[in-house]
């Protein structure tokens, strides 16, 4: 790695953690922007004013804005999240498994969305102009019109009701066999593999049409490449960056597209904590799921820019 990779990889990292700071801070000041009393809303409207206040100070509500938000941030970089409101209990503990459902549900949804779109937009940018490109263009484009509660309303209208195949609910506790996992996952995966695909086949397809347009591409098919030679040595490599960039701008769409998907099939991820804890107004909870949100934005933003900025063959020496 040549010094002018390692000063650009250093500034993006360095760019990222300033970023994720202010995000930090924007976080924990919408959440104060809430209407209504925690204290309040935890014991009830028929609460005297004084047990209200004797609440906000033992929970620490009087205290400047400034000094909690130093405090909760230092608490997150040392990995104590905090306390619930609502429940009492600590705030890891109840991320933890919410977490790894929804990291899960992220993995498959991954590891079919990303070879199919990838496949989709590579041969639609080797066909360009053909009937299978105009078809699948002609598909995609309808997707990305519908909004994603709409695919997983009419998921659930389709397999769920009138085919009756799938549950309309899917609980990931209720998992002791391979099929009982299919039933869990099945229309999860499809909903946001349909959100997340079409507009990762769109760059895809556009990344690859540019970078064949290049003209050391030319230059090969002049010399007698073969149509996947060309594609695979000499148009796909360079395209690497592009494609990195749609994948992660995709995949990073995934994490607002599984908060409608996990409240709609009612799965026990984090997204889904996360809107229960809006509803009870439990704000260390809510801001726990934002940051982990917003960190895995930034996290796949940031692997996309290195893996452009590594894939760049004017930087190479």
């Amino acid at each position: 790695m040549s010094g002018q990779i390692a000063f650009l990889v250093l500034g993006r990292l360095g760019v990222t953690m300033l970023t994720l700071l202010i995000v930090s801070f924007v976080v924990f000041g919408a959440t104060l922007l809430l209407p209504g009393d925690v204290a309040e809303i935890l014991l009830g409207q028929a609460a005297t004013p004084e047990a209200v206040a004797g609440l906000r100070e033992a929970m620490h509500l009087d205290s400047p804005a400034l000094i909690r938000y130093g405090q909760w941030l230092l608490g997150m970089v040392q990995g104590d999240f905090g306390v619930s409101y609502a429940n009492n209990m600590p705030i890891g503990d109840m991320i933890g498994t919410r977490l790894a459902n929804t990291l899960r549900l992220a993995a498959v949804t991954t590891t079919i969305a990303v070879p199919l779109a990838l496949f989709l937009g590579i041969t639609m940018a080797v066909y360009k102009g053909s009937l299978y490109d105009r078809a699948v263009t002609t598909t995609v484009v309808s997707v990305i019109s519908v909004p994603e509660f709409m695919i997983a309303t009419f998921a659930v209208l389709v397999f769920a009701v009138w085919l009756r195949w799938l549950p309309a609910l899917s609980l990931a506790n209720d998992v002791s066999s391979f099929s009982q996992l299919l039933k869990v996952f099945a229309m999860p995966v499809i909903t946001l593999t349909c959100v997340i695909s079409a507009q990762m086949i769109r760059m895809t397809r556009a990344a690859v049409i540019d970078a064949l347009k290049m003209p050391y591409v030319e230059m090969a098919l002049l010399k007698g490449a073969s149509r996947s030679r060309m594609v695979m040595r000499h148009a796909l490599p360079n395209a690497i960056g592009p494609i990195a960039n749609a994948v992660a701008l995709s995949l990073s769409y995934l994490l607002g597209g599984v908060i409608i998907v996990e409240t709609i099939f009612n799965y026990p991820g984090i997204a889904k904590l996360m809107v229960d804890a809006v509803s009870t107004r439990d704000l260390p909870l809510i801001q726990s799921c934002a940051m982990i949100f917003c960190f895995g934005f930034l996290l796949l933003i940031t692997i996309a820019d290195i893996i452009a900025i590594l894939s760049n063959p004017r930087l190479r020496k």
